[in-house]
C-alpha cells in the first residue's frame, strides 16, 4: 500500500511525528491546530482532530487549555502505525467504548476540544474521533451541535460556585459575581462567543450567576428594569473583554506568531506614526511607559473596568 492510499489522518499524524523526531517541533512547542491542519491538508476538521487524538493516545502530544496541542514533555516513542488492514477496521474495543458512552463524557470531550482549539474546531465527528467511537454514536445522547454547545456552556458555568454566605454589601457581592464569571471565561475562552444579549442562553447554571447578581441589588429601592440593566452591564463587561481571550489564540494559530513577535513586526510602523507629529497625545503616551513598552494584562484591565463600572453604579444604587 502506498503512502497516498493510507487514511489522511495517519498521513497527518506521521508528518507531525517526523517533525518531532527531527527536532523541528520541540517539547512544549505548539503543533498545528485542527483548523490549520484542515487547511494545509485539505481535510475535514474531524479528520484533523482524529490525527491529533491518535498522537495524544501515543503520548506524543498533549492538549493544554488556552494554548492548544503541544509536544509532550518528555516526548514518548510513537507506536507503530497500524497496518492498512487494521486502519480499515473500526478501532479495537470501539463497541465497548460505545457502550460506555454517556452525555457527560461527550460534553467533557467537546469542552476539551474547544478549550484547546477554539469553538470553530468543534464538530460532532471530531468529538466522536476524540472518544474513539463511531461517528454517529454521540447523536444517541446529543441531538445536534447546538445542543452540545448549550450543554458545554451549562457545564462550564456550573464550575463557579458562589459561597453559601454572601459577603456584606451589594458592591462586594457584585465584585465576587463578576470575578466568578471572569474565571469561567478564563478557563473556557470560547464561552464568551455564544449567547448574545438579545438571545440569552437559558441555562440553569447561568441563571445561578444572574440570581447572585440580582439578589445583591435587591432592597435598594431599584425598579426591575434598572436592576436588570445593571446586571446586564456587569455581564457585558465580563463578556466584552473575554472575547479577546479566544481571539488572541485564533490570531496566534493563524499567524504562527506570539504577541511579542507580532508587536516586533509593528515597530517600524509605530516609529513612523510617532515621527509624523500628527498624533501628539498618542506619541506622548507611547513614549511614556515606564519600561518603554505596554504590557497588556487582560486580568488587570478587567478589574480596572469593573472598579470604574461599580463606581458609576454606586450613584444608581445608593443615590
Amino acid at each position: 500500500m502506498t503512502e497516498l492510499s493510507e487514511p489522511p489522518y495517519l498521513r497527518i499524524a506521521a508528518d507531525i511525528r517526523r517533525r518531532i523526531a527531527t527536532g523541528e517541533l520541540a517539547p512544549g512547542d505548539r503543533v498545528p491546530s485542527t483548523r490549520r491542519l484542515a487547511q494545509d491538508w485539505g481535510v475535514a476538521l474531524a479528520t484533523a482532530t482524529k490525527a491529533l487524538t491518535t498522537l495524544q493516545l501515543e503520548g506524543a502530544v498533549e492538549a493544554r487549555p488556552r494554548i492548544g496541542t503541544v509536544v509532550a514533555r518528555p516526548p514518548q516513542l510513537p507506536r507503530p502505525s497500524p497496518s492498512p488492514a487494521a486502519a480499515a477496521r473500526p478501532p479495537a474495543g470501539s463497541a465497548v467504548r460505545d457502550q460506555e458512552l454517556s452525555q457527560e463524557r461527550i460534553v467533557r470531550a467537546a469542552i476539551e476540544i474547544a478549550d484547546a482549539e477554539g469553538l470553530a474546531a468543534l464538530s460532532m465527528r471530531g468529538v466522536a474521533a476524540r472518544l474513539g467511537v463511531a461517528a454517529m454514536s454521540p447523536y444517541r445522547y446529543v441531538s445536534s451541535k447546538d445542543e452540545l454547545i448549550a450543554l458545554m456552556a451549562d457545564t462550564a458555568y456550573g464550575e463557579a460556585v458562589h459561597p453559601a454566605v454572601p459577603p456584606a454589601g451589594w458592591r462586594a457581592r457584585l465584585e465576587l459575581g463578576a470575578e466568578a464569571l471572569w474565571q469561567v471565561c478564563r478557563r473556557h475562552p470560547w464561552i464568551a462567543h455564544i449567547g448574545p444579549l438579545g438571545r440569552p442562553l437559558v441555562l440553569p447554571n447561568l441563571m445561578a450567576h444572574g440570581e447572585w447578581l440580582l439578589s445583591a441589588l435587591e432592597g435598594h429601592g431599584l425598579d426591575a428594569t434598572t436592576m436588570f440593566d445593571v446586571h446586564l452591564l456587569i455581564y457585558s463587561h465580563v463578556q466584552g473583554l473575554a472575547v479577546h481571550l479566544e481571539r488572541e489564540l485564533q490570531a496566534q494559530a493563524a499567524t504562527g506568531l506570539t504577541d511579542e513577535e507580532w508587536m516586533a513586526r509593528q515597530e517600524a510602523s509605530l516609529r513612523t506614526i510617532v515621527a509624523s507629529g500628527r498624533y501628539p497625545a498618542v506619541t506622548r503616551t507611547l513614549t511614556g511607559f515606564p519600561n518603554g513598552d505596554y504590557d497588556l494584562d487582560l486580568d488587570a484591565l478587567f478589574r480596572l473596568g469593573l472598579r470604574a463600572l461599580l463606581d458609576g453604579i454606586t450613584h444608581i444604587v445608593e443615590g
